[in-house]
């Protein structure tokens, strides 16, 4: 099948570009800025352009089986007015301008999967939530929940809607890890906070195999929450990781009004956090290689 692709060239992107190509789909990611020189796998192609803004290449979008959507400003940053705006404009207006594209006319059995984030569910301590579980109200639920709307537009134009709720995603090149890893090898790392905040991750292996399974699961749609099974306290991903790393972790817990100081509104994110199962894949007989926070950060850093 012929794959369109916005954030192709990041964390995720990367990863799940080679797998579909491994597949033998034929994938178009779309970049703002296509490399001189760049010498590209079989079955990829590049196409220039910004996806926040109206272009040339959304005429290409209708072309395509599949679009993947993972376009999306990190939000390891810090929620000034700017940071803000980066982040809901990296996000909405680049779902709002695919399914544009799409209202021009598709092919039949266009599937449209949107990328979203648990941070839809706002924070709710120990309470365990699922694809039904209502929203929340702070920035991060704000925007997620216009995301999805804008994404659930392409229903109206007959596409298969599916909204991929990421958890935190562990890999080897990038994401959370990357900015836990420099503390922690050098016997650093601590709990944040209380440190009894829930912390809901994915593999990024995992996060490529929910793609593929979705893909080729046509009785799916909506919302997919995309997190492992077994979700943990941050003291439990404190523990895991310094182990991982053969790295005691005997730092005491870093004060939640010193992380709110460095990190502004954003500190909240690290600091509640939110317990959420994959009700959905587990109900559709999704299998995951890695349901347990060890086990992934052995794989990861073995």
């Amino acid at each position: 099948m012929k794959v369109f692709m916005t954030g192709g060239t990041g964390f995720v992107g990367t990863t799940l570009t080679r797998n579909l190509v491994e597949q033998g789909h034929q994938v178009t990611v779309l970049t703002r800025k296509i490399p001189v020189n760049d010498t590209l796998p079989h079955g990829v192609s590049l196409l220039e352009g910004d996806p926040t803004r109206r272009g040339e290449w959304q005429r290409r979008v209708p072309q395509h089986d599949i679009i993947v959507n993972l376009a999306g400003a990190s939000i390891f940053m810090r929620w000034d007015k700017k940071g803000k705006a980066v982040i809901r404009e990296s996000r909405v207006s680049t779902t709002t301008n695919l399914i544009e594209a799409l209202s021009d006319g598709m092919k039949n059995e266009t599937t449209f999967i949107s990328t979203s984030a648990v941070g839809y569910y706002g924070f709710h301590g120990d309470e365990t939530l699922e694809e039904d579980s209502p929203p929340g109200d702070d920035f991060l639920a704000s925007v997620t929940r216009e995301w999805e709307a804008a994404a659930i537009q392409a229903e109206a134009f007959g596409a298969r809607v599916l909204v991929c709720r990421l958890g935190i995603v562990l890999g080897r090149n990038g994401g959370a890890l990357g900015e836990m890893l420099p503390l922690f090898q050098k016997g650093l790392g601590s709990p944040l906070g209380s440190g009894n905040q829930w912390f809901s991750w994915i593999h990024e292996m995992d996060l490529v195999g929910i793609y593929l399974f979705l893909i080729a699961k046509k009785d799916l749609s909506g919302p997919i929450n995309c997190t492992a099974p077994e979700p943990v306290r941050n003291n439990d991903l404190t523990q895991a990781l310094g182990k991982a790393l053969g790295k005691r972790t005997f730092m005491p817990s870093v004060p939640g009004f010193v992380i709110k100081l460095i990190k502004g509104e954003f500190g909240s994110v690290l600091l509640e956090g939110q317990r959420v199962l994959p009700k959905k894949l587990l109900d559709a007989g999704f299998h995951f290689r890695f349901s347990r926070i060890d086990e992934a950060l052995n794989d990861l850093l073995g």
